[in-house]
C-alpha cells in the first residue's frame, strides 16, 4: 500500500463557494491526511453512504448534510466529525459518541446573523429586490413601490435570547416598539431584555408590524408557527425567518404570500435546502429570498475553517478539542 493511500481520508462537505482552502492554512495537515472537497449537497442516504463510506474524517458545514443515527451506522470507517459552529442539530452527537466518534465544533466570528436579519428586514420593508430588478431590467417606470417606514412600528420577536436582544436594540435605534413571545418567555425576562411582553403568540402576531423568528428547531418547536398564526398577521405585515425553515408551516406561508394576505417576507431558511428549483417560493413576488447565508461572512469563515484545521490536527494527535457533548 502506498503512503498516499495509507493516509487518513478527509471529506470536506458542502463547500458551495469553494472557499475552505481560502480561509485557512491547511498546510499543517500536509502529509498527514488526504483531502477531497465536495461542493454539492446530497440528501439521499444511500447516495451519501456511497460517497462517504471511504472517509475517516468528515468536515461538515453547519447542517447542510444531516448525520442521523442511520447514516452514522453505515459509515464503518468514520472516526471523527469536525463541524462548524458550537453545535449542530443536524448531527446525532449522542449516537456518534456511542460509536466512539467525537464531534468537534468551532467558535464564530462577528455579527453575521444579526446583520443578515436587518438586511432582510430593510430589503423587505423598502422593496430593494423589486426595485433593483426594475432598474437593472430597464423598467420604464422609475419607481413602483412605496417603502414601509419603521419608526413607530412594532417589531415582534418570537424568541428573545441573545440574538433576539441584539435585534431589539437595533429596532429601538430606528424608533420601533419591540415586543416578544416564546413558550418560555416570562414578563421578568422580557423586561430584562428591554422588550414588551406578549402574553400569547396570537397577541404578538396580531399587534406586530414585523415578526422575526429567533428560535431553536426541536421536536417541540417544529411548525411552531402555524397557518392560524400567520392568519393573525396584518395585511401590511412583514414576516422574517433567519432561524430554521421547519419552525414555520411553509405551505401556509406560501399561501399567505401568494394571496397577498401579508405585505412581504424575508426568508433565509427553508424546509429543504438548497431550495428546489421548482419550489413555489421562487415564483412569489413579495418575498425576498437568500440562500441560508445568515451565518456566512468572511469573519465567520476565517474562524470556522481555521479552527476546523486545528480540530483535525488535535484529533490526529489523539487529543480532540472543542468536543461537542450530547
Amino acid at each position: 500500500m502506498s503512503t498516499a493511500t495509507a493516509l487518513p481520508r478527509v471529506a470536506i462537505l458542502d463547500d458551495y463557494q469553494k472557499v475552505a482552502f481560502t480561509f485557512a492554512d491547511w498546510s499543517v495537515l500536509k502529509g498527514k491526511v488526504s483531502i477531497d472537497v465536495f461542493t454539492d449537497t446530497i440528501s439521499d442516504e444511500d447516495a451519501l453512504v456511497k460517497r462517504l463510506e471511504p472517509y475517516n474524517i468528515i468536515c461538515a458545514m453547519r447542517e447542510r448534510t444531516k448525520f442521523r443515527a442511520s447514516l452514522l451506522d453505515r459509515l464503518p470507517n468514520l472516526k471523527f466529525i469536525a463541524t462548524t459552529g458550537r453545535k449542530n442539530a443536524g448531527i446525532d452527537v449522542a449516537h456518534a459518541k456511542s460509536k466512539g466518534i467525537p464531534v468537534s465544533g468551532t467558535d464564530g466570528g462577528g455579527n453575521s446573523t444579526l446583520e443578515h436579519i436587518w438586511a432582510l428586514i430593510l430589503s423587505a420593508a423598502r422593496h430593494i429586490a423589486t426595485e433593483h430588478a426594475g432598474v437593472r431590467g430597464s423598467r420604464q417606470l422609475w419607481q413602483t413601490t412605496i417603502p414601509i417606514g419603521l419608526q413607530g412600528k412594532t417589531l415582534g420577536l418570537v424568541g428573545v435570547g441573545g440574538l433576539g436582544k441584539k435585534t431589539a436594540q437595533i429596532a429601538q435605534v430606528f424608533g420601533m416598539k419591540v415586543i416578544g413571545w416564546s413558550p418560555n418567555l416570562t414578563p421578568g425576562r422580557a423586561e430584562a431584555a428591554g422588550v414588551g411582553f406578549a402574553k400569547t403568540k396570537a397577541e404578538l402576531f396580531q399587534t406586530s408590524d414585523i415578526v422575526s423568528i429567533h428560535m431553536v428547531l426541536s421536536e417541540s418547536t417544529h411548525h411552531l408557527i402555524t397557518a392560524e398564526d400567520l392568519a393573525h398577521l396584518k395585511p401590511t405585515a412583514i414576516f422574517i425567518n433567519t432561524s430554521r425553515g421547519p419552525l414555520v408551516d411553509e405551505d401556509a406561508l406560501v399561501e399567505v404570500l401568494s394571496k397577498k394576505k401579508i405585505a412581504a417576507a424575508g426568508l433565509d431558511v427553508f424546509d429543504l435546502e438548497p431550495l428546489p428549483l421548482d419550489h413555489p417560493l421562487r415564483d412569489v413576488d413579495n418575498v425576498t429570498l437568500s440562500p441560508h447565508m445568515g451565518y456566512v461572512s468572511d469573519d465567520n469563515y476565517k474562524v470556522f475553517w481555521s479552527q476546523t484545521v486545528e480540530n483535525i490536527l488535535a484529533f490526529l494527535e489523539g487529543a480532540p478539542k472543542r468536543v461537542i457533548e450530547a
